[in-house]
């Protein structure tokens, strides 16, 4: 089953002051997003000359920066949409591209105004995050400015790479990167990929990692009524335009499909302890712990398997 569109559009934390535009970045924004005092950004560019706070402009960091897409992730999308392009290949073109990410005011605190009414006496910078269906916190980056504006008109946008947006991400507790919601197209970079993103290492799906397959049936050899298993892209790994196109990629999970193929004669019962086991099973192989997002776990009888009889 196709993924749908993957998060609620309203950020979790709504402005209480619409000041946004007009304040500084406080200190724990700038250094998450400046890389906590690095001399350079997660592409080795260096931050010197490039400020993260002050009123210079609503698009900053990067000079000349006209506020469009980066060519490179705009090409990777462009192929994944026309069906010659892979998921790992738009994570690979994020790797150096420029994101904004939306910075809104928060209220932190009210005074009692004229005949009685509240007023805000102190508002915060925050970081907006998003709740995904499934419950999961996830963070919502822009890969141009009019699209940022387009989904939120009084959030700041704060330009960096997306690298460094994914580090953002992770030390907020978010599980999801989601680029450009409600966009004609919506890609979510989830965990696992948002992880190798931060950390700039090369990102495998776990549905395209033989050597995952290889450890997954290496624990299920010790479960006799499985006599093969193998790995594909879960239903949760497509994605929908806004025009209700199919894309093969870009969901938000499950990510990863595991079939099954078990021996004939195996009751309800023993099929549902034999899913448990194997649960526990994978769980202490750490390239599934760290290398998927989600799963979904398909049952086959083996005598069904092509060219059985």
């Amino acid at each position: 089953m196709a993924a749908s569109r993957p998060t609620d559009s309203r950020p979790e934390n709504h402005p209480g002051n619409r000041d946004a535009g007009r304040r500084e970045l406080p200190g724990h924004i700038a250094a998450a997003l400046a890389g906590a005092g690095g001399a350079t950004d997660s592409a080795g560019q260096p931050w010197e000359g490039r400020s993260l706070t002050g009123d210079d402009a609503r698009i900053h960091n990067f000079e000349d920066d006209d506020g469009s897409a980066d060519p490179g992730y705009l090409a990777a999308v462009d192929a994944l949409l026309n069906g010659a392009g892979s998921e790992a290949e738009v994570l690979a073109s994020l790797a150096t591209a420029r994101v904004f990410v939306p910075v809104v005011a928060q209220l932190a605190e009210e005074a009692e105004g004229v005949d009685g009414l509240h007023a805000d006496k102190q508002a915060d910078m925050a970081l907006v995050t998003l709740k995904a269906p499934d419950g999961r916190k996830a963070m919502p980056v822009f890969t141009t400015a009019a699209a940022l504006e387009s989904w939120h008109a009084e959030a700041r946008p704060v330009a960096v790479y997306a690298a460094r947006a994914a580090l953002s991400a992770v030390s907020e507790g978010a599980q999801l990167l989601v680029l450009d919601p409600g966009s004609a197209f919506t890609f979510v970079v989830r965990r696992p990929a948002m992880w190798a993103l931060a950390q700039q290492r090369d990102w495998t799906p776990s549905y395209l990692d033989d050597q995952l397959e290889s450890a997954l049936a290496s624990q299920a050899e010790a479960f006799p009524a499985v006599r093969r298993l193998e790995t594909q892209a879960g239903g949760g790994v497509a994605s929908l335009t806004a025009d209700g196109r199919t894309v093969p990629g870009g969901g938000a999970g499950p990510e990863l499909r595991i079939v099954l193929f078990l021996e004939d004669g195996l009751d309800a019962a023993a099929v549902q302890s034999l899913v448990a086991d194997l649960n526990e099973a994978w769980a202490q192989v750490e390239s599934f712990a760290e290398g998927v997002d989600s799963v979904e776990v398909k049952l086959q009888r083996a005598a069904q398997e092509p060219g059985r009889h």
